[in-house]
């Protein structure tokens, strides 16, 4: 079923695999009423895209080198409150799904499903409802459910935005004068930023910063 004769839905894509990308677009633009005007291979570069182009829905893949998809999210919610925010994924995880939720977005979908499932999350996007794959809606329930049982909320995560995206790039091996460049700070607030994050977590070194963002989703093993 199609919508009717519109303005297309303007859709800016953001994956850093230019063969996911092609394969996104073609089920996207195959829609008469979707259309994909801008396209970004990372999270920075989507933010980018977002400044520079006239879109009404992202679609983010969650692990993106630079910056991933949920910080690409936050930093896109904050600029442009009335953009919808999609993120695909490989990853059926509950830690990415609610991460998603907390970063503003409105729907998850996961790639191996995106034929059947994204033309569907990008209209209800733009209807204003969310939209969750089967797995989420479980995970959702049950997540509601020990809360209840508990008495108590999800933690937040004990590190800010900021320093998530300075864990990010000294993880990917950056310099202290690449992540300040990067990032648009100076160096000694790198370093500082990188002194909170060893006291904050308790490590020691580099190599345990790398680890801790592994298992926190930050960058891929």
């Amino acid at each position: 079923m199609t919508m009717p004769d519109t303005t297309p839905i303007r859709i800016l894509l953001a994956d850093d695999h230019a063969l996911v990308r092609r394969g996104v677009r073609l089920i996207l633009d195959g829609e008469p009423d979707l259309e994909v005007v801008a396209e970004a291979g990372d999270g920075a570069e989507a933010i980018e895209m977002a400044r520079t182009h006239t879109v009404d829905l992202v679609v983010l893949d969650v692990a993106m080198p630079r910056m991933t998809g949920l910080q690409a999210a936050r930093e896109l919610s904050a600029r442009h409150p009335g953009l919808r925010i999609l993120m695909l994924t490989m990853y059926d995880n509950e830690q990415y799904f609610f991460q998603a939720l907390k970063s503003g977005a409105c729907g998850y979908v996961l790639k191996s499903v995106a034929d059947r499932d994204l033309v569907a999350a990008c209209r209800a996007a733009m209807r204003g409802e969310p939209f969750l794959y089967p797995g989420a809606v479980t995970a959702l329930i049950r997540n509601y459910l020990d809360r209840v049982r508990q008495g108590d909320e999800v933690p937040e995560s004990i590190l800010t935005a900021r320093e998530e995206e300075v864990l990010k790039l000294i993880a990917e091996g950056h310099s202290s004068k690449e992540i300040a460049e990067t990032l648009f700070i100076s160096i000694k607030t790198v370093q500082r930023h990188r002194a909170n994050l060893l006291h904050k977590l308790g490590l020691r070194d580099r190599l345990d910063l790398t680890r801790y963002a592994i298992r926190a989703g930050l960058i891929e093993p």
